[in-house]
Parts: C-alpha cells; structure tokens; sequence
C-alpha cells in the first residue's frame, strides 16, 4: 500500500491561488510540572465572520509545522502539542471553493489523501497531542480533534458536527473510521448520517462531551488555561482519562450490525435510495468495526473522491452557494434605509396561523404585537395558545423567566380594531378569498397612519387585486410564509405594480429581523413554490385519475430525490389547501395544471391517505377509494412516463416563470424550493437536476445554466 509520504501533492498547490490561508503558528507553553507543550493556533488572520478553513496551502503548512515539532520531540526539547485556534473558532472544515474546483478524480483523491496525511501526523509525534477546541469545529475541524491524542471542549462553542453528508459527501479526514471506533457505532450514526439530514443538526459542547467525542469540557473564562492545567495532570499521570466507549469497550458483533440494518431500513424509509452520500457513509461506519486504520483511510480516500467529483457534490455546492450568500444578500431588496422603523405589529387574526404569527414576531422583534378577531373568546384563545407557548420556551431552558415574562406582557388582544391605529406593521391571517381580505385590509386602512405598511400572507391569490380598494395601495405587500411558521427558513416577499420601496424595503427588513430569508416574486398566480408545487401535485392527481396506485405514484417520483412523496406532501400541507391551490392554478392556466372535481370531495373526508411507519404513503383509505374510483380511468401510466411529465412541466413552468419575470435569476427559483419546499441540495434546487436529466433540453432546446452544473466524474 502506498504511504502518503511517498504522494506528490503539489498538484494541489496549483489550484489554491485564491485561498485564504489559515496559518500555524507555534508558541511554546511551560506547564505548571516544567513539561514544555507546543502550542499551535490556527489563525487566518480574519475576524470571526470568515472562519479558519483548511485548504491544500493551510494543510500543506501545517504537515511542514508538525513536521518540524515531531523532530523536537524527538530531541526532548516538547512533551506535547496542542492545536487550538483564534478566538470562537477552530477550524469550520474543508475550504469548500477549493475542494469544488479539483477539476479531476486523480485531484479529488489527492485532497482526501493531504487531509489524512496531515492530520494523521497528529497521532504519530511520538509526544501526545491535545485539541483545544476552543470554538466552532465542523467537518475537518472536528477531524483535527479526532486524530489528536485528547481532546477538551470550551462550554460555549458555537457548533460541534460533521455536516458532510447534508452537502453530498462523507467525513473523508478520519471522522467516518475514527468517530465510531472513539464513540460506537450507534452514536456514530447519529453524529454522521442523522443529524445532517435533520437540517444540519449540530452538536453542542456538553453533548460532544456526553457522546464520549470530548474529553473535558471548561468554561469559556478559564478555558485554555484550564486545558493546560488539564493536559499536565494528564502528561503527569495525575489524571486519568477514562473513555467509556474505548475501543476495547465496543461491542462490535451483535450491536454493530443491527445498528447499521436499523440505520439503512430508516434512511429508506425516509430518504430513499437517491442520496449518494448517507449511504456511502453507512458503509464506511460498517467497515470501521474491522481492520487497521490505514485500510479506514483508504475506504474514505476513494470514497471522498468519487462523490466529490460526482453530480450530487456539485450541485449541492451550487444549493449551499444560495443558501449562504444569494440568500443573505436578497436580488432585487430596496436600499434598507428605506424601511419604516417598525415598532408594534399588528396580525389580522386570531387562529393557529395568526397565532403563530404572532408568536414568532414578539418573540424575534420584541415590540408589542396585537392580535384581533371577531369576538373575544377566539381573542383569548390566540392569546393563551401565545402565552402557553412561550411558557414551553421557557420551560425548556430557551428562554430565561424574565424574558418569557416580558414577551407575554407585549402581546395583547382586542377585538376593538381601533387598537391598530399606532401598529407600524400590520399582517393578515384570514381566510384565503379575495372578499375577506378586502374587507378586513378596508377596516383597517381607516384605523392606521398613511404610512403603516400592510402585508399578505396568501399562498396564491392576486395581492392586486386584494389591495385593489385601499386608498393607498402602495403600501400593500405580499409576506407569505411557510408552515410550520417557526420553522420553514422562507418568505416569498410579493411585489405588486403599484407595491412602494417603502413597503418592499420594510418587508425585507422585518424577515431578516424574524431570523428568514426573503425572495423577491412579482404578484403572479401561486408566486414561486406553490405555483412549482401544485404542478408536482397535479401531475400525481392525473396519474392516480388515469388509474395509477396511488403507491406506484408515489415510488415514480422517487428519483426526483424530494423529502417525501406528492400525497405525503399533500397530506401534509392539508387537502383543503391543495384542492385551493389546484384552483388557482388551473382557473390561471387551464392548460397547463390538472386539477379534479373529485379533489375537493377527497378534501372533505377525515383521512384521504394510509401511511407506513415512516410516514411513506401507501395508499388511499377506504373511504377515499371509494371517492376517486368515481373519476379513476382504466389507463395506468408507467413510473418512467410519470417521472417525465414531471421533469418537463417542471422545466415549461421555471421556463415561462423566468420569462414572465417572476423572479429576478434563475437562481432564485432554487433558492425559494430548497428553503420553501425542502427541496434537496443534491438536486441543487430543481433546475440543475432538470438540465443533467435533459428535460430543459427537450422542452425549450437549452439549459437553464450554461454551463450545465455537473460533477466531473
């Protein structure tokens, strides 16, 4: 087998022109017993908004540091090295613009195999090596700690993870042997394939602790005199690091196994078979339980290399790109300056939308916030589901008891609509028909200042048309969200023709001060994701009405990669909704979405859908059967010709959306079903995977992204 002493890397160098070097600096440290420590911390020189990364030059410098301390340990002249880093961070892993731009397979390899040779140098000084983390440590941060001899925790970390498969690749620097061998398997499991398919769950310290992974924990005023203190006693013998989990300790004949079935069965059932990575990792974690470490390294060398260089990892970096800058810098936001200073929100409603409204902005803004209804018990009712809520905040340590009580004392209930005469910001949660909204926006109108912003939350009604009786309807905008309120990252903020700077510009202040990410839409039917969802749900009402299983359905859509099925999302989003939706959309454009008569009678039932233990959709009920065989044709469509009609209604609609102008770039359609829709990053949204399937091409003869976003492989 070949060492990596013996690899050329200097290949790599050549494409790491634009990195931001995170630097090795060495100090040495004389503890309390006279032991002399080595102490490395890694600094790229910036602040804490650009973490240290580890790129080929950073790796490259820090093989030749370690290097350099392994020859003075072996003079005598160090009894350890530590590897901490500058203030709040330690390293937040891979610097990922360099591992996208490999350009080969032979490269891909060569950026797995540098990580495993530098770092591995951690565990071969012949002096212990410590970890201090000290701060954020993702990916091959977390994997600096892994490969060292011990490791501490400071208690304020920010994150503690290996997030690699929620971006389309593997802990690929020791984490996926290293972890479980440290750990066990079943923790393992959840560290590296459960947590980044929970929206990219982090770790924090204590739980780090816990887990076994670290092996002290101290407080952030003491922290890195309390590691040293710590490392002496352990260098001294004074303290002894009991590891409950040591390799020894593991249970590899039963447990492992039955661990690694349980995790397969589960991710099946909830992601599928689509997903490269959270299978790819699985592997690694079962072949981990055997076999030196060298044979753990090469699995992830070739590993790493194939997914690094594939379609998923490159589209998943174009998601990611989105998701953390298009995102943050909004394409089409007035100047910021031009929002009104909000201070009281008033919310139309009183209901469990309403609610959590309500909720969400006296929890995120801190500023009074009222809420109204048509008679005072459903006031009271919102009121109390508000208050109880934050006594669940409170009673789960989120929220402190002066703060819990400070944000029931702002919300206040009122029947009398003249309370919204000093609201700044006033949103409605009624129900979804044009006359309603009219209506309670012409009540209010009367009530509140010229300049008080008012906002829509419809999932697809014409905001025009909704303002089409104020006096002012500039200061009309759309702000719709997604359910569940508190959770779904998106706001479609909905210009009109007529919709002021003013208006926009506040709009998109308030989501970012709601802790959303806001994407600008025109006033079309449906906007952006409900107008791209109800095609997706149409194409499966069509397939069940031609006389499909509903199951067949819902496997045909399988390679689409979604988080669940068209029913599951259906049931989940509310049958009375989609049938609403299905309206709109067809009573639009008749020609090109499908919706049924039947929809709506299906709607009324209790319970349309029959579901496994997973949540995957199996069926219709008895009572729906009975409902949709009155419309069922004897035509069953294939899995291939559903899955099509899909790909190329998806790629007419983004097409025509662009051309109609209903968002500013492309990119923003992904961006709006990844945070609207959990629409999975190893698709990079929808277009990258309707251009790598072809459907671009047969629809309209081109790609919606020149070139195509495509792995090299």
């Amino acid at each position: 087998m070949t060492t990596y002493d013996q690899i050329d890397f200097s290949p790599l160098l050549a494409l790491s022109d634009t990195e931001v070097v995170t630097n090795s600096p060495v100090r040495d440290v004389t503890l309390a017993s006279g032991k002399v420590l080595a102490l490395i911390t890694l600094d790229n020189g910036r602040d804490h908004t650009r973490p240290n990364t580890l790129g080929p030059a950073t790796l490259t410098a820090l093989g030749a540091t370690l290097d350099t301390l392994a020859a003075r340990a072996r003079a005598g002249e160090i009894q350890a090295v530590g590897i901490t880093g500058k203030q709040y961070i330690l390293a937040a892993g891979a610097d990922l613009s360099e591992v996208s731009n490999v350009g080969s397979v032979e490269n891909a390899r060569l950026i797995a195999q540098l990580g495993h040779h530098v770092l591995g140098k951690l565990s071969d000084l012949g002096v212990p090596s410590f970890a201090f983390v000290n701060g954020l440590a993702l990916g091959g941060g977390l994997e600096i700690a892994l490969n060292s001899t011990y490791r501490t925790v400071d208690a304020s970390a920010a994150a503690i993870a290996l997030p690699e498969v929620f971006l389309g690749i593997i802990p690929g620097w020791g984490g996926a042997y290293l972890l479980p061998n440290l750990i066990g398997i079943e923790n393992a499991l959840e560290v590296v394939v459960s947590n980044p398919l929970k929206q990219n769950r982090v770790l924090k310290p204590q739980q780090a602790f816990d887990l076994g992974i670290m092996d002290a924990i101290f407080p952030a005023s003491s922290y890195l005199e309390s590691s040293l203190r710590w490392a002496d006693g352990v260098l001294g013998g004074t303290i002894k690091v009991e590891r409950k989990n040591a390799p020894g300790k593991i249970e590899r004949l039963t447990k492992w196994p039955i661990a690694i079935k349980m995790a397969r069965g589960m991710l099946e059932s909830k992601i599928g078979t689509v997903p490269r990575s959270p299978y790819v990792a699985l592997d690694l974690l079962d072949k981990a339980k055997s076999g030196t470490k060298a044979e753990g390294f090469a699995r992830e060398d070739d590993a790493l290399a194939s997914l690094v260089t594939g379609d998923q990892f490159a589209a998943s970096m174009y998601a990611f790109d989105l998701v953390q800058k298009r995102a943050k810098r909004p394409v089409g936001a007035p100047d910021k300056t031009l929002a009104k200073k909000v201070t009281k929100v008033g919310v139309i409603g009183a209901g469990l939308m309403a609610s959590q409204f309500a909720l969400l902005f006296v929890r995120k803004l801190q500023v009074p916030v009222l809420i109204t209804d048509l008679d005072q018990a459903r006031v009271d009712k919102g009121v109390a589901y508000i208050h109880d809520e934050i006594g669940k905040l409170e009673a789960k340590g989120r929220l402190d008891g002066d703060t819990a009580n400070k944000l029931r004392a702002l919300v206040t209930g009122t029947t009398d609509k003249s309370a919204y005469a000093d609201c700044d910001f006033v949103i409605e949660a009624v129900f979804e028909e044009v006359g309603v909204k009219q209506s309670v926006f012409a009540e209010i109108e009367a009530v509140v200042a010229e300049d008080a912003i008012l906002a829509t939350n419809t999932s697809s009604l014409s905001v025009e048309e909704i303002g089409a009786k104020l006096a002012h309807p500039e200061r009309l905008v759309g702000f719709h969200f997604f359910n569940p309120v508190a959770v779904m990252p998106l706001i479609e903020v909905v210009k009109t023709p007529l919709t002021s700077d003013a208006a926009l510009a506040t709009a998109f202040v308030v989501a970012r001060g709601l802790g959303k990410n806001a994407v600008l839409t025109a006033d079309a039917p449906g906007f952006v994701v409900n107008r791209l969802l109800a095609k997706v749900m149409g194409e499966a009402a069509r397939a069940v009405y031609e006389g499909t299983p509903v199951a067949d359905v819902e496997k045909a859509f399988a390679p689409l990669g979604l988080p669940m099925g068209p029913f599951q999302l259906i049931d989940l989003v509310g049958w009375k909704v989609a049938a609403h939706v299905q309206d709109t959309m067809v009573r639009a454009f008749p020609d090109r979405f499908y919706a049924n008569e039947n929809f709506h009678e299906l709607a009324a039932l209790d319970q349309v859908v029959e579901k496994d233990k997973g949540g995957r959709v199996t069926g219709f009920t008895k009572a729906a059967e009975k409902v949709a065989k009155k419309a069922t044709g004897s035509t069953p469509a294939s899995a291939e010709e559903i899955l099509r009609r899909v790909q190329d209604g998806l790629a007419q609609e983004i097409k025509l959306m662009l051309d109609e102008g209903v968002v500013p770039e492309v990119e923003d359609i992904d961006l709006c079903l990844i945070l609207g829709a959990g629409w999975p990053f190893i698709d990079g949204g929808a277009t990258p995977y309707l251009d790598r399937e072809g459907a671009s091409d047969r629809v309209f003869g081109d790609t919606f992204h020149h070139p195509p976003i495509r792995g090299i492989a």
